[in-house]
């Protein structure tokens, strides 16, 4: 009985049942599209922060902030004076930790024995600057005027012509990587695109990585030839970072990274992975507390440092957007209820004459509330599909955001002296949005749709609960 009535009156009232549908639908609507574009967004940094530490690490480890390096730290290039009148070519390189700032290698072992520490890796971030030319020696041209030099009393006159100094500056980055942990570092924010990977053995191997872009300028391929320090490396692969730029230009096995610069034992960073991405918090406090000496820098940390059209875009989302979602979702629920509400009242008659063949106050409110939640899960239904439909138009158009990366926080981290974020100032990237629905958001939906249901059935119920048959008397024309 209860369905048949039911059917009955929904059929009836088509367009009653399809307005308050509509009023719920466009709630639930907007709620979808706020969520899966706050989700997007999510992604897109996500993408931003994994150019510049890599995939699959949570937050990074790096020495506490010191005073400024000393002169003694600065390079210094040093040329042969030759007198033989040889205009050879000479060239002099110098292989410098970024930053200045080193840890110990035992620091590693140190941060993976932290409770709710899965894994943590050493790196050291190196720059490379090489100084090449040749000096140009002048030669005397004597003035004719003036006399030779044998002439008593005079003195040779003339001067020096030509010569000089041509020198060009070459500057790049080296990155030594744990070639025996090739799941976390920089490394992984790029793909190999021609030749292969280091190789778990390749521990002091002299092999390397180039990135594409380095690649392309210096006409590198697999199987050409490096030379930093007077040390050759074989090029065995090329790698195209995901997004923006490479955290280096050269990738090398650390033993060699640590021979090169004469840091024997030493990283600058330690790439941490933790056992639960929902105790980060609490890790990041153990290491701080355990690890002295060392800045521990977070993901949600290094998040501060992005600006730009996606920070903005996010805040709106996160912000703005969410509050309009629950504004319009508050309306359409008091809407819904006070159409019902409305409904019952013109229904006085009806429910009147069925409250004096026998019906109870609570099965004509049950038949309210079904009523009204049927026209919820009929909005929810109709939401989602223009939710799907939203989500899938701002992932059909893709639209590109502008993230801007730099500054860092203070103290270092990611962003601190000799961490990637620290090459990676003041770049900028682009990024495409997307707008992914996942089940959770659909789950949601359906629960916005139950709970407007019987939001309104709780009005309209209410109402026809107070009915008495006497009112439908009153009403009999």
């Amino acid at each position: 009985m209860f369905f048949t009535y039911l059917r009955r009156e929904l059929r009836r009232r088509r367009k009653a049942a399809l307005v308050v549908a509509s009023g719920l639908a466009l709630g639930i609507a907007l709620v979808i599209v706020v969520d899966s574009v706050s989700a997007g967004m999510g992604k897109a940094q996500d993408k931003v922060l994994q150019s510049l530490y890599g995939l699959g690490t949570d937050m990074t480890v790096t020495k506490a902030a010191s005073p400024t390096a000393s002169a003694s730290q600065r390079p210094r290039f040093q040329f042969d004076a030759r007198d033989d009148g040889s205009d050879e070519e000479q060239s002099s390189d110098r292989v410098m930790v970024r930053g200045f700032q080193t840890l110990s290698t035992a620091t590693v072992t140190r941060v993976g024995q932290q409770s709710g520490v899965a894994d943590a890796v050493g790196g050291l971030s190196l720059q490379v600057v090489k100084v090449s030319g040749q000096f140009t020696r002048g030669r005397f041209q004597q003035d004719s005027s003036g006399g030779g030099p044998g002439a008593r009393g005079q003195q040779p006159g003339g001067e020096v012509q030509g010569g000089g100094a041509e020198f060009d500056v070459n500057n790049y980055a080296v990155y030594g990587t744990d070639v025996t942990e090739p799941a976390l570092g920089p490394l992984t924010s790029s793909k190999i695109t021609s030749g292969r990977t280091f190789r778990t053995s390749e521990t002091d191997a002299k092999v390397a990585v180039a990135d594409s872009a380095y690649a392309k300028e210096k006409s590198l391929k697999t199987g050409s030839t490096v030379t930093i320090k007077g040390v050759e490396f074989s090029v065995i692969g090329i790698a195209t970072a995901d997004s923006g730029d490479a955290a280096a230009d050269l990738y090398i096995p650390l033993t060699q990274a640590q021979t090169l610069a004469d840091a024997k034992d030493k990283v600058t960073t330690v790439y941490v992975k933790a056992t639960d991405s929902q105790k980060i918090d609490s890790v990041k406090a153990a290491i701080q507390k355990n690890v002295s000496g060392t800045t521990v820098t977070t993901s949600a940390d290094l998040a501060d440092t992005v600006s730009g059209s996606l920070s903005t875009a996010s805040s709106l989302a996160a912000g703005v957007g969410r509050w309009l979602s629950v504004v319009v979702l508050a309306a359409a629920f008091l809407v819904a209820g006070l159409l019902t509400s409305s409904a019952v009242s013109r229904r006085v008659r009806e429910f009147g004459t069925l409250k004096a063949l026998g019906w109870r106050s609570g099965r004509v409110t049950r038949q309210v509330v079904g009523e009204a939640v049927v026209n919820g899960l009929l909005g929810g239904a109709l939401g989602i599909a223009l939710g799907l439909a939203g989500a899938y138009a701002v992932t059909a158009v893709s639209p590109t955001l502008q993230a801007q990366l730099g500054g860092g926080t203070a103290g270092g981290g990611m962003s601190g002296p000799g961490g990637p974020a620290r090459q990676a100032a003041a770049r900028t990237l682009d990024v495409t949005l997307t707008a992914p629905v996942s089940l959770t958001t659909v789950a949601l939906a359906v629960g916005l749709a139950v709970a407007g249901g019987l939001v309104a059935g709780a009005f309209g119920g209410w109402r026809a609960s107070r009915l008495r048959p006497a009112d439908a008397l009153r009403r009999v024309e």
